[in-house]
């Protein structure tokens, strides 16, 4: 063990801090197991920091591994005497070591830089918080080493792929870069775990994906020929192409076919273009149009599309399978080998089939590819085979309708002859022949580079298979008449041939009794199916490749449908059907989906008619390629940075236009069957949208949404106000939102889609602000608010105290026209028990209120409102929640020493439990134990032991709970003394408009003189029907400006009695030092001068109690009082003496704009 050389310049400075790097040539380095993907920064304790001290010889006390060129250097981080304070402070950094060498001895890279001498000075160990000196590492490399390892020296890492995986994929394993915490945050404080980003959290299926993911070992992938190209060629290559190509020639013509084939490709190739771009556009994993189309459109989409695509797919295997079942009964007809009869033999032959293919599937995907190989080269050598066959002219063969190419064959077979057939209902029975472009799609779990395979395949599938269509739509149409007896005797002399119209007579033959309507010839491009098997040059490798084509496409469509299905149900998109995600073996085979797909098609094969099964699924079908071009449109117009595909060759009008041709095609196909199809979508779009599945895919629709909500938003900005459209948008000072559920619930009852609601939240204290905490709340109440359907934003500050956080709030809280113009808050009702400081505070929120013109809106329960320090309130608040895997509720937590500024300070008395509207404070003014209610899993308050409540809090706990109740026949009194600008009048109008309130009536009380009171009560019966607001009572009140009771002016004076100044019994200084100590004292002059006002407020008191009493809601004018003349004490002794023993009161002052108008 040597020490490296150090530079002269520094040679003092590391001598005395006792630094040196430390070689051992046979050590091996200390590198994390292959088990480890993180990058670990790991704080180094105060005990191994005193062991590293006093093991100061020890040369691996403290090792770090820095990796250099995927080998690992052991580096002995040197202990100074100070080495306990230096290692609360400072990092054990551990990089990424290659695991299969990290057995491996150092290599000659370090000996070199020994030998050179050159010395590399890298910081690696940080600041000390408490002012310690810098500590340094040499490593003992040349410049040149160290330039090339940029990156593995250091705590930050470089760019890495594996850092943006979203769960240990196949592809490789997910890790994680170092937090931002743990590069920037001072090394005395806990690093803090930020967790996965916005939006990359996992769901329960993406963690069983994962885990399945490691798990697998020697999982079988394909490339884009085995795994696309084949299986889509099989599949569009299927039961149309021998067995149904030539009647659709028979019916429509050449031209017309040779347009519903290109109708077709066309739709397939811009839906492989869309399918292209949405593939290329991030990782795709296994449920091929399902998984493309939830991740771009969302869930709901997604769902019920998954759905029908893969029950579209489980159809399509008895199409196949009928289609198959038919050449095989044709042949045993041809030998009189039948059963029993033909539509009997199809079924049993069907059903002998499909278990045949199920048992195939079952047996892997390696063994369903063989297979699948096998089959195209049966099929292309059956296609080969035809087109050399058509060439052959063989004089047997004619009286079958085959003649060998001729122009007059062509001409006649050009145009259409229909018959019990239109030009739609042949394309709708030839379009499942082009439904197979989404096979390779179908497996993209199982391909080893979907986003390069699935382009690619699809493409070259449409292309290769459209030019085969098209030249066997051409091909028979130019050699194969539409009818043929089959009778070599059907002849005509060369006499008669002269006066010959058909191209058969021209030939010699007389087909002319087809034409009658009784006889039913059983040859020609009309008759007979197999007629393919005519013209090939082998006619038995024409019926292999009929039996390949079918079977091929069956098996493909066979592993499709369980393959989408089980992405679907691993999704949870619909809780029933979670039964069928799980998969088995190595390669995660869905059997059950097998059985379930296999009962499906046999269902269907029992139909045994393949003209009626055809147009069953060209819809489903058509509906998924319409969602996937309407995905790519959607995806292109919402802008989003996300969708940035590497395939180019694809345009958003291109694709809006193919999902319209998808739609239209529906409808030709079968108009019925197109609105059955868009029915069970929307039924299934509507069933998911209400479930609201707990999962997020950063979809377009997201996407889409924010650039609307931008948009309008902006747009707003450009439009003034106008009173018509006011609306009462509130800032609500709730603290924690479910500290104060009554302030919440009222003000929610009011502004629920109506107008904008903030719950504010203002942390004070005197230790530094945690802010990484802040949004860690402001994310958790923010789902606690969407949960329990609050519709509003939660907006925590940090502030030096409430008044300076309302401030910050009332200024900043909002979005352009989005902005509060209401402040709510609580009443303070322990102001007397307290620093009366904070009620200065308090009443200058009202003032700061009014001064950003604000309205001011304060709400009082006798009760109280704060129920943060309720042990186990969190079960009566969430019981509304839904049940998840991990359950956040709040929970209250009792604190005996300060918190990092969440904490709420009690109250000395029982029912004062509104100190602060929205404050949470650190210092425990009142010597009790505050409390932190706080958001945790549902098992946290389960382990502190319940307490039964007292009798205060059980009534705190009722009224909290008031209004989320249906409020009966009841009364909400409205005493509109002084004209805001209608504020008072429109929030109790908004009130009873709601579900919760329409059994109350709104009660009038207003001011006036008693010589005029029928007077007042017309006027303001003509002003409210003017404003349309219905009322059921109007009271004038002649007698506010009577003297109120003499003990009532006895209590309000003895309550003020400890807060006035009494500057007449002392000397002027003095009593002018107490005052601007205590701003909030009355001086005797003030309390004079506002005698007849104080007097109000105690009347108006006593005609509450006696008209009011029984109301459900008081909505009443807020005294106002002017700032810098009237003291906090003597303004809150106002609203206490106005507010004191009344039903639940919400005190309103508007901002004396106009917010009613009778004008349209």
């Amino acid at each position: 063990m040597s020490s490296s050389p150090t530079p002269p310049a520094l040679e003092g400075n590391a001598a005395s801090e006792s630094v040196g790097l430390a070689v051992d040539a046979g050590l091996k380095p200390a590198g994390p197991t292959p088990s480890q993907s993180r990058f670990q920064v790991d704080l180094v304790t105060e005990a191994a920091g005193a062991a590293a001290a006093a093991h100061d010889k020890s040369p691996n006390s403290d090792a770090s591994t820095i990796p250099t060129n995927d080998k690992a250097t052991p580096v002995a981080d040197g202990a100074d005497g100070a080495g306990g304070d230096e290692g609360k402070s400072r990092f054990r950094v551990v990089n990424f070591a290659d695991p299969s060498e990290a057995g491996s001895p150092l290599d000659a890279g370090p000996a070199e830089g020994l030998q050179n001498g050159d010395t590399v000075m890298s910081e690696t160990s940080l600041h000390s918080s408490t002012g310690g000196q810098h500590h340094y590492h040499y490593d003992t490399h040349t410049n040149t080493y160290y330039l090339r390892t940029f990156g593995h020296n250091t705590i930050d890492a470089v760019p890495n792929i594996d850092f943006y995986r979203q769960t240990a994929a196949p592809l490789g394993e997910k890790l994680i870069r170092p937090t931002l915490s743990e590069l920037h945050d001072e090394l005395d404080k806990e690093p803090f775990d930020d967790g996965f980003a916005n939006g990359e959290e996992l769901s329960p299926a993406e963690e069983a994906a994962a885990k399945e993911a490691a798990e697998s070992k020697g999982v079988v992938k394909f490339g884009w020929i085995k795994g696309v190209l084949v299986r889509c060629m099989l599949n569009i290559w299927g039961v149309m192409l021998f067995i149904r190509m030539s009647w659709i020639v028979g019916q429509s013509g050449i031209v017309l076919s040779c347009l519903i084939v290109l109708m077709a490709t066309v739709v397939t190739t811009i839906t492989g273009l869309s399918t292209s771009a949405i593939a290329t556009n991030g990782f795709v994993r296994g449920g091929g149009a399902y998984y493309l189309i939830s991740r771009s459109l969302g869930p709901e989409f997604g769902g019920s599309i998954g759905l029908i695509f893969a029950f579209a797919n489980a159809v399509a295997v008895a199409m196949y399978v009928v289609g198959f079942a038919e050449t095989v009964v044709e042949l045993l007809a041809g030998v009189d080998a039948l059963m029993t009869d033909e539509l009997n033999d199809i079924r049993i032959i069907g059903t002998i089939t499909v278990i045949l293919l199920l048992g195939i599937s079952v047996a892997g995907m390696e063994w369903e590819a063989k297979a699948q190989i096998f089959l195209l080269f049966v099929l292309i050598t059956a296609i080969i085979n035809y087109f050399i066959g058509s060439f052959i002219t063989v004089k047997s063969k004619e009286s079958y309708g085959f003649f060998g190419y001729d122009s007059a064959i062509m001409m006649e077979n050009m145009g259409p002859d229909f018959r019990d057939e239109t030009f739609f209902s042949v394309f709708s029975i030839f379009f499942p022949a082009a439904t197979g472009i989404l096979a390779g799609a179908n497996i993209s779990g199982d391909l080893s580079d979907p986003q390069l395979a699935i382009p690619k395949g699809t493409l070259l599938a449409i292309l290769v298979t459209g030019i085969v269509y098209l030249g066997v739509a051409i091909s028979t149409g130019a050699c194969i008449v539409r009818d043929a007896t089959g009778s070599l005797n059907d002849t005509v002399s060369s006499m008669f041939m002269a006066n010959c119209t058909d191209a058969a007579c021209k030939m010699g033959y007389d087909f002319s009794i087809c034409k009658d309507p009784k006889t039913r010839c059983k040859y020609g491009l009309q008759n007979d199916f197999q007629v393919m098997s005519i013209v090939s040059g082998f006619g038995p490798i024409i019926t292999a490749g009929i039996f390949s084509a079918t079977l091929s496409s069956a098996l493909a469509s066979l592993v499709s449908a369980p393959k989408v299905f089980q992405a679907l149900c691993k999704d949870n998109i619909y809780p029933g059907l979670s039964m069928f995600a799980k998969g088995y073996g190595k390669n995660n085979e869905p059997l059950r989906g097998y059985i379930l797909t296999f009962c499906i098609a046999l269902a269907f094969i029992l139909i045994a008619k393949l003209n009626i099964i055809a147009p069953i699924i060209s819809n489903f079908f058509l509906a998924s390629y319409a969602l996937i071009n309407f995905s790519v449109f959607h995806a292109s117009i919402a802008n989003s940075p996300g969708w940035r595909p590497s395939f180019k060759y694809y345009n958003m009008w291109v694709s809006l236009a193919g999902a319209i041709l998808c739609c239209g095609v529906m409808f030709v196909i079968n108009w019925m069957a197109a609105l059955l199809t868009n029915a069970i979508v929307l039924g299934l779009y509507i069933y998911v949208s209400y479930k609201k599945p707990d999962v997020n895919w950063g979809s377009s629709t997201q996407a889409l949404t924010y650039h609307q909500a931008l948009t309008h938003t902006l747009h707003l900005s450009g439009v003034e106000d106008h009173i018509k459209n006011f609306r009462p948008q509130c800032l609500v000072m709730t603290g924690y939102p479910n500290s104060r559920p009554a302030l919440l619930n009222l003000v929610h009852s009011f502004t629920k889609n109506v107008g904008l609601m903030i719950c504010g939240h203002v942390r004070t204290g005197s230790r530094r602000p945690n802010f990484k905490e802040l949004g860690a709340d402001h994310s958790r109440f923010q789902r606690w608010l969407l949960r329990n359907e609050t519709k509003a934003f939660y907006t925590p500050v940090f502030a030096d105290d409430l008044r300076q956080g309302t401030q910050y709030l009332l200024q900043a809280a909002g979005l352009g026209r989005l902005r509060p113009n209401t402040l709510v808050f609580g009443y303070k009702n322990d102001w007397r028990d307290g620093d009366m400081m904070n009620v200065e505070t308090y009443i200058n929120m009202i003032h700061d209120a009014f001064d950003f013109q604000y309205g001011a809106v304060i709400l009082r329960l006798k009760e109280g409102l704060d129920v943060s320090h309720i042990q186990g309130q969190d079960e009566l608040l969430s019981s509304q929640e839904k049940t998840s895997a991990v359950k956040d509720v709040v929970v209250s937590i009792d604190m005996s020493k300060d918190s990092d500024g969440d904490s709420s300070k009690l109250s000395s008395k029982a029912t004062s439990l509104q100190n602060s509207p929205a404050v949470q404070k650190d210092e425990d003014d009142d010597g009790k134990a505050p409390t932190q209610p706080l958001l945790g899993k549902g098992c946290c308050d389960k382990k502190s032991p319940s307490m039964p409540l007292n009798v205060s809090d059980q009534r705190l706990l009722e009224a909290s709970q008031q209004f989320q109740k249906k409020q009966g026949k009841g009364t909400v009194d409205v005493w509109w003394l002084f004209d805001d600008g209608g504020l008072t009048l429109l929030i109790p109008y908004l009130l009873i408009n709601k579900k919760r309130w329409k059994d109350c009536k709104i009660r009038v009380f207003i001011g006036g003189k008693i010589n005029r009171i029928d007077h007042d009560r017309r006027v303001m019966a003509t002003l409210l029907s003017k404003f349309r607001i219905d009322f059921s009572d109007i009271t004038v009140l002649g007698d506010i400006n009577t003297k109120p009771k003499k003990e009532s002016i006895t209590a309000f004076e003895d309550m003020i009695e400890p807060y006035r100044l009494k500057e007449d019994d002392m000397e002027q200084e003095a009593a002018e030092r107490l005052k601007n100590s205590e701003p909030w004292r009355i001086t005797d002059n003030e309390l004079e001068l506002y005698r007849a006002k104080t007097n109000r407020q105690v009347r108006l008191n006593e005609l509450l109690k006696e008209h009011s009493s029984t109301a459900n809601l008081i909505v009443m004018s807020m005294p106002l009082a002017r700032k810098g003349t009237v003291s906090s004490a003597l303004y809150m002794g106002w609203l206490e003496v106005l507010s004191q023993d009344l039903p639940p009161i919400l005190l309103v002052r508007g901002n004396h704009q106009s917010v009613l108008t009778f004008y349209s």
